[in-house]
């Protein structure tokens, strides 16, 4: 007797439908259970785990042959979601179970020796992929409804035991589908531990108008200061200006932790955006993503949110280079012989370095003690082609201590980030019905003479500038997207001469 269940397996962020095959053979003279469709150690195991989840939820595990084919064959099955569905078939062969009730449903979730069904990573993308195949429902772990539920076209079941699911196929104690509640669908953001607002920053005046601009059209920024100037502190304070998640971009952030497994248990979806701040001995893989199964790296686990590379000089030269793709095209591309997959990493690249190896060349108290040489050496460590593709190069001083020592409070997060949101909604506005430009960053060269108007006086200063920095036409792009930013926060449809002049300012003057 032949039985068809389905289960899904995750493909880079995409669900991929795997058809569980369960033949049983009663005659067969010697008890076998195989499992085939390029199963690795963990689908393999779960012979063990079905039969034992099934003899301890008081149901028959007749002690004759099985073949288990995961289909398609060519694709390589990881993990343990495929436990409930291999025991669902086992189920459904052996008359346990009825056949009707098991065409158009997937069946998700690890197995424990007792019969309860446990959590699995990558469940959004899963219950996403069956919504698309028009399934009717879709069986999960009681932990991940929340998450699933979020896909709000299909039926999902919290199952909490192998014995409850049969139950519930036979309706006698039908389990009932999970929905959202109103508490959870309007859940209001809090903040992080460690988050901090912008007035209580003394000083640094300059260096915050550069974050406010980064923040309200996604630009990159790096920072160059001494020691103990406050970089890591305004980089962790960008936090609470960046634009509120919409509701496009929240699916699409906690899918990929979803997908990665990092999604806080207490939470359904990601409110917030992402902020990565990787140690600078992360390796390639580790920024970009990959290994055996690639999985998402850091770049794309910023994806919507910011990358901030603390320390940026320290990290590999090869890994920064890597980063050049992610970039420029907001994706980063992952190849291997069978095939190559693709990760969103549109992100905000804020970078923070000393100016020499003793971190005081230039400051105005403390001497530095570092050769030419040595100097040169450790700027060298960014190549011209990452620093062409920053949009903000600011330089951090030393806070005065009659700053410090101030009373004074300065603009707050919430001010600040009404501002943002405000020239974020002229982009959107201005970006309607155009894929792929949310902000803008995001413009290509092809955008700009459309999105970007200059009067005849903001022309002219820019011409100048060009040729007297000598920007390459990266930089000349990207200055140009600097102003429309600019002049965004000013509420302005023409670029004009302040805003061009402004935006030349945070290109590197060495």
């Amino acid at each position: 007797m032949l039985a068809i269940v389905r289960a899904c397996a995750v493909v880079g962020l995409e669900g991929r439908i795997i058809e569980v095959q369960v033949d049983f053979n009663p005659r067969a003279a010697l008890p076998t259970f195989s499992i085939v469709g390029l199963p690795d150690s963990a689908v393999r195991e779960s012979r063990e785990r079905v039969r034992a989840a099934i003899k301890n939820s008081g149901l028959q595990f007749p002690n004759k042959s099985y073949v288990v084919n995961l289909s398609p064959a060519d694709l390589p099955k990881y993990g343990p979601v495929y436990d409930l569905a291999i025991a669902v078939g086992v189920l459904a062969v052996t008359d346990q179970i009825p056949l009707n009730k098991i065409e158009n449903a997937l069946f998700l979730g690890e197995l424990s020796l007792d019969g309860s069904i446990r959590h699995v990573q990558g469940v959004m993308s899963m219950v996403e992929t069956a919504q698309n195949a028009n399934m009717e429902a879709v069986y999960v772990p009681v932990e991940d409804a929340p998450q699933a539920a979020w896909c709000d076209r299909i039926a999902v079941i919290p199952t909490p035991t192998l014995g409850q699911l049969v139950e519930h196929l036979y309706n006698l104690k039908p389990l009932s589908p999970y929905t959202l509640s109103i508490e959870q669908l309007e859940q209001t953001v809090e903040f992080p531990d460690g988050w901090v607002d912008f007035s209580d920053i003394k000083g640094q005046e300059h260096t915050k108008r550069a974050l406010e601009i980064a923040a309200a059209g996604n630009h990159n920024l790096i920072m160059s200061g001494p020691p103990g100037a406050g970089k890591s502190l305004l980089a962790h304070a960008i936090v609470g200006i960046l634009p509120r998640l919409t509701h496009a971009e929240m699916l699409e952030v906690s899918r990929i932790y979803s997908v990665a497994d990092l999604m806080p248990p207490d939470q359904a979806v990601k409110r917030l955006r992402p902020f990565r701040a990787p140690h600078h001995t992360t390796s390639q893989a580790g920024l970009v993503g990959g290994g055996t199964q690639p999985k998402p790296g850091e770049v794309t686990l910023a994806h919507r949110g910011v990358l901030f590379l603390d320390e940026i000089n320290e990290f590999g030269t090869k890994v920064l280079e890597v980063m050049r793709q992610p970039i420029e095209d907001k994706v980063v591309t992952i190849s291997r012989a069978k095939g190559s997959l693709t990760f969103p990493a549109n992100f905000l690249l804020i970078g923070a370095h000393n100016p020499c190896p003793c971190g005081y060349y230039g400051d105005s108290l403390h001497p530095c003690d570092c050769t030419p040489s040595a100097i040169a050496r450790y700027q060298s460590k960014l190549s011209g082609p990452i620093l062409d593709r920053i949009d903000l190069h600011v330089d951090v001083p030393r806070v005065d201590y009659d700053k410090l020592m101030s009373s004074i409070k300065a603009e707050s997060s919430e001010v600040v980030r009404d501002r943002v949101e405000r020239a974020r909604a002229i982009q959107t506005e201005r970006f309607k019905g155009i894929n792929g430009l949310f902000a803008n960053s995001d413009m290509t060269v092809s955008d700009l003479e459309l999105f970007c108007p200059l009067n005849d006086d903001a022309k002219q200063i820019l011409m100048l500038s060009a040729k007297r920095m000598q920007l390459s036409a990266r930089a000349y792009h990207r200055v140009l997207k600097l102003s429309r930013t600019i002049a965004d926060l000013d509420a302005c449809a023409q670029i004009q001469v302040q805003h061009v002049a402004e935006a030349v300012q945070y290109r590197p003057r060495r």
